[in-house]
């Protein structure tokens, strides 16, 4: 299903699509049914693995699995310090896995204290505060100088309205917002001057929008599911070291296996 854009629409068909009234906002029975619809307006995590699981899967590479037995060889025939200085090398190269796999935690965590606490919102006709996580798409927000966007927005109002939107498209200057104009349907993200984004800050004026999306329906939600989705792939480098890993073991592995039974027999001669 593809996704409903509203920056190529007009604020009164976004206010009909959405099935709300730009100056009474939502009614409190409607609210209840769109929380349980479309869910609190929140980042959320995906089930992720264990520190344990992590640690292990930094093991699951054939040349670490080659220089583990090496380890294990040089420890039998006594040569303690080879042992030590490829063990040593094996635990650094797990311990810099498992801390590249904690980054996606880590940039999901900087994007959730980028949200905004709070909202103020116009609902049942009156204007109150409400927790940001319980906006729900056709929400009227007001947003002000100093504010974070709470969920993603069609402006309907503009008063020399400024936002920053460098978390979002790394745009450092501030983005003047008109709520009038009408755009183009794929026109970029960086170029919908009628739309306002979660997680982005007013710098100057203030606005009244329409909630379009929430959580992980929102620009930011894209983010944070790529974040989440990414799977690091081996470059070319490590292609062909873990092929020449297996070349070298199935050529080395009968050596080392006699070499290993000899010396642990006490049957290996010298010179």
């Amino acid at each position: 299903m593809a996704e409903e854009v509203y920056h190529c629409i007009a604020p009164d068909e976004t206010a009909s699509r959405l099935r709300t009234h730009i100056e009474k906002g939502l009614s409190s029975s409607e609210i209840e049914k769109r929380v349980k619809e479309h869910g609190y307006n929140e980042l959320t995590e995906k089930p992720r693995p264990g520190f344990l699981k992590m640690l292990l899967d930094q093991f699951n590479n054939f040349l670490i699995i080659i220089l583990i037995i090496a380890a294990i060889v040089s420890l039998a025939l006594g040569e303690y310090v080879d042992a030590i200085a490829i063990m040593t090398i094996v635990v650094i190269n797990a311990i810099v896995g498992v801390i590249q796999e904690s980054k996606a935690e880590q940039a999901l965590a900087a994007l959730k204290k980028m949200a905004a606490p709070n909202a103020q919102v116009i609902r049942d006709g009156h204007q109150q505060t409400i927790a940001s996580r319980e906006l729900v798409p056709g929400d009227i927000v007001l947003i002000e100088a100093g504010n974070y966007v709470p969920a993603d927005m069609r402006l309907v109002e503009g008063f020399n309205l400024k936002i920053e939107e460098a978390s979002l498209t790394g745009e450092s200057v501030p983005v003047e917002k008109v709520a009038a104009v009408v755009l183009d349907k794929e026109i970029p993200l960086g170029d919908r001057k009628n739309s306002a984004f979660m997680s982005t800050l007013v710098t100057y004026g203030r606005g009244k929008g329409i909630v379009t999306g929430t959580g992980m329906h929102t620009q930011m939600g894209l983010i944070a599911d790529m974040l989440q989705s990414y799977e690091e792939e081996a470059t070319p480098l490590q292609n062909k070291l873990d092929q020449l890993a297996k070349v070298l073991a199935s050529g080395v592995w009968p050596f080392a296996a006699s070499f290993l039974y000899g010396a642990l027999s006490g049957t290996l001669t010298w010179g």
